[in-house]
């Protein structure tokens, strides 16, 4: 890398850390992390097979995004994360489903307006990219209680 791009990714990082957008992605990685251990421990609880499947690929969909805001991170800051659950998970399945469809809700904002103010534009698609999955997860919670509240599990 030449001395010019390098005083200019230097500029742009700077220009990053300016910003309370470490402070959003650092909450947002703690998010991620305390919904793995969330989501693992609803499938565990999951009364079909159907439901657990679908816990477990929303849990893959947060492992990623956890990974994702990680390395964000560690390139804005020099630093890997120190992440921790900020939130204890219910531990009965419709408490947990009431808990997660709420929480998936809330962070689709907070993701769009990560996005919003980010001026790198890696940054700002995968919030994006987060806040879609958010939503789906949402919807998917949000079949998962149905089913739950009408008793008609398959």
């Amino acid at each position: 890398m030449t001395g010019g791009a390098q005083l200019y990714r230097y500029a742009i990082i700077q220009q990053e850390l300016d910003t309370p957008l470490i402070t959003n992605i650092a909450q947002a990685i703690n998010g991620e992390y305390s919904a793995i251990a969330c989501y693992a421990h609803l499938a565990t609880v999951a009364p079909t097979e159907e439901a657990r499947k679908q816990i477990k690929e929303i849990r893959q969909d947060e492992v990623r995004h956890f990974q994702t805001f990680s390395a964000i991170y560690t390139r804005l800051t020099g630093r890997q994360p120190t992440p921790t659950i900020t939130e204890p998970c219910p531990q009965s399945y419709k408490e947990g489903l009431d808990f997660a469809f709420k929480d998936e809700q809330e962070t689709v904002d907070h993701y769009l307006d990560i996005a919003d103010r980010a001026r790198n534009p890696v940054i700002r698609t995968a919030f994006q990219r987060a806040a879609a999955d958010e939503q789906n997860h949402a919807v998917w919670f949000l079949y998962l209680i149905t089913k739950k509240s009408c008793s008609c599990q398959t």
